[in-house]
This record gives C-alpha cells, structure tokens and sequence, in this order.
C-alpha cells in the first residue's frame, strides 16, 4: 500500500479515536451524574462509589483512547511502522472495538454497531498497511559486490 493511503488513514485513525475518547468521558460523566442524583444502587452500592467508579472507568477508557491515538498519530507522521509494543496496544484496541461492537448490536442498535465496525477496520487498516515486511531493504543487500562474484561448483 502506498503512502499515499497509508498515512491519511493512519491520521484519520487517530483524529476518530481522539473524538471517541472525548465521548466516552463524556457519556461516563453523564452517567455518574445520573447515578448521583438519583441515588441508584446496585444491590446495596453506595451510590457514591458506583458514580466514582463510572468516573473513573470513563477516564481510564478515555486514556487509552487517547494512547492509542498517539500511537496511530505517530506512525502516520513518521510514516514507518509501530513498533511491537504499540502493535499490541492497537491490536488490544480492535479487539475491544470487536468486542464492543458486538455487545453493541443488541443492546444499543445497529448504528452503534456500525460505529465501532467503523473505527475497527480503521485501526485494523493502519496495522495492515504497515505490517511487517513493509520496510525498505537495505542498501547493497542484493545489488553490491558480493552479487556478481561467481559461485563455485560444489565439489564432487
């Protein structure tokens, strides 16, 4: 794939999760402040922790957005490949969106399933097209000197 469509995806990529990770805070704090006012237990939860954990679980969610937005950011700028451990970030990422999307389909609808299917062929299209292999070969591999030196016939 050329760099031409590699890196405008790599930057789309990154521009999506960074609007997911401010919707997600965003619908967590929503939540919490509902669970709030509404003093809402579950099964005897203080109400108060149960709207801390929604904040909570919004920021760490809205963090790793935002890291692997990062990492989809830089691979597009540098234009070279993620290196293992943010492979494994992204690859942790789109199997969340997989995951999400599927729980998605009957508890929230078909537009929401779509979204997640959407940023998850996004994630899964970066990592694609700059996969291993990619890499420009090295200079003098195959072309320098040792390339036209003939070989001996094996002795019989």
């Amino acid at each position: 794939m050329s760099a031409l469509v590699r890196r405008p995806v790599a930057f789309i990529s990154a521009i999506v999760l960074f609007a997911e990770a401010v919707g997600v805070v965003i619908v967590n704090g929503v939540m919490a402040t509902f669970v709030k006012n509404q003093d809402m237990s579950l099964a005897g939860t203080d109400p108060g922790a149960m709207a801390n954990g929604a904040w909570v679980l919004g920021g760490i969610s809205g963090l790793f957005l935002l890291l692997c937005g990062v990492l989809l950011l830089l691979t597009g700028v540098r234009d070279r490949a993620p290196g293992r451990i943010a492979r494994v970030v992204l690859i942790g990422c789109a199997v969340i969106h997989g995951v999400l999307g599927a729980l998605a389909v009957g508890l929230i609808g078909w537009t929401a399933f779509v979204s997640m299917m959407v940023v998850l062929g996004l994630i899964v299209l970066t990592l694609v097209a700059y996969g291993p292999g990619r890499e420009e070969p090295a200079t003098g591999s195959d072309t320098g000197a040792d390339a036209e030196k003939p070989v001996a016939p094996a002795p019989a």
